[in-house]
């Protein structure tokens, strides 16, 4: 049995998705549903039973689970502006705490999500060693809360049978419920259907112009190979990230959008709202070699060819995974 919190969201619904695709179906999902339209994301997937993630942590402890696998843990507020500090610890951090102490005392593998938003402007560098996890600065509460969790499991011991995924720019199909927090992709393609033209912000950094900002951009598809390769290879454990390994521009991914859709690229760069000036990352790249290390080698599709499958796959006849 697997247990997959968030598995009506982005990554944790593909990785129902990939589980399904070898054969797997003794699958519980965990999420919290509430009005949104994530249960579209289920419709497709072949899984067990489905839990609010408020009730699921009472049940998980009155030992109504045997033979658990893996607890695969997406499961959080993935809201890089979200203000209320008290809301990310209970949801992102002590969540996270019990699951994971749980997993530790029932030699249960845990696979977690961590971001690459821990890394803040990216000044100390984008290394997943637990040993420089002191030196990092997140930009935002989210990362903040994400990099709480990921020093507290390194003291705990945590590592040492655990996998933590920074996680670096993830886009792909069964995001259509993020509202403000989808991709660039998804939202450019809205752009585009509807006036024709992309809208970009504007660079207030003399080293970057206008869309020349710089991501690590990674398909979902792909993210879900990592982490089957890390089921696969229980004896793995630590932090790591899970990325491109490549640094693209927002015109970059924009001009594929276009490109997928048979349209010409347009275009404008608008003003960044104030608030988002101060905590604005310019420059995200995975290094990746940790994870290599381990013998993962699936090199994962290029950002040309990983728009193009989402736009005329997924977005034009507003398919999710396994429908």
């Amino acid at each position: 049995m697997y247990i997959v919190t968030g598995g009506a969201g982005l990554i944790g619904s593909a990785c129902v998705w990939g589980l399904n695709q070898r054969g797997i179906t003794d699958i519980i999902i965990v999420d919290n549903l509430a009005k949104s339209d994530k249960w579209k994301n289920l419709s497709g997937l072949q899984f067990t039973e489905y839990y609010e993630k408020d009730s699921f942590l009472k049940i998980l402890y009155d030992d109504c689970f045997q033979n658990v696998e893996a607890i695969i843990h997406m499961g959080a507020c993935s809201s890089t502006a979200e203000k209320d500090v008290h809301y990310l610890l209970k949801n992102n951090v002590e969540y996270t705490q019990h699951l994971a102490m749980w997993s530790q005392e029932n030699n249960v593998r845990f696979i977690y999500a961590s971001s690459s938003a821990t890394y803040g402007d990216g000044k100390n560098g984008f290394s997943d060693s637990e040993q420089g996890l002191d030196k990092l600065r997140p930009l935002n509460a989210y990362g903040w809360s994400k990099q709480y969790f990921d020093k507290w499991a390194n003291r705990r011991g945590i590592f040492t049978t655990a996998c933590g995924l920074k996680f670096s720019n993830i886009y792909g199909p069964n995001e259509y419920h993020k509202g403000d927090m989808r991709s660039m992709v998804k939202r450019s393609y809205e752009q585009i259907i509807e006036t024709g033209t992309v809208k970009l912000f504007k660079s207030y950094n003399d080293e970057y112009a206008d869309g020349e900002q710089m991501r690590d951009f990674l398909y979902v598809k792909d993210a879900v190979k990592a982490i089957l390769h890390l089921i696969d290879n229980p004896e793995v454990s630590g932090l790591f990230n899970v990325g491109s390994g490549k640094a693209e521009t927002w015109n970059s991914l924009v001009a594929a959008v276009f490109k997928a859709l048979n349209q010409k690229t347009s275009i404008e760069y608008v003003e960044m709202p104030e608030s988002m000036r101060d905590s604005y990352q310019y420059y995200t790249k995975s290094d990746m070699s940790k994870l290599q290390a381990t013998n993962f080698h699936d090199a994962p599709l290029s950002l040309e060819d990983a728009i193009q499958d989402y736009v005329l796959n997924y977005l034009l006849p507003n398919d999710h995974l396994g429908d």
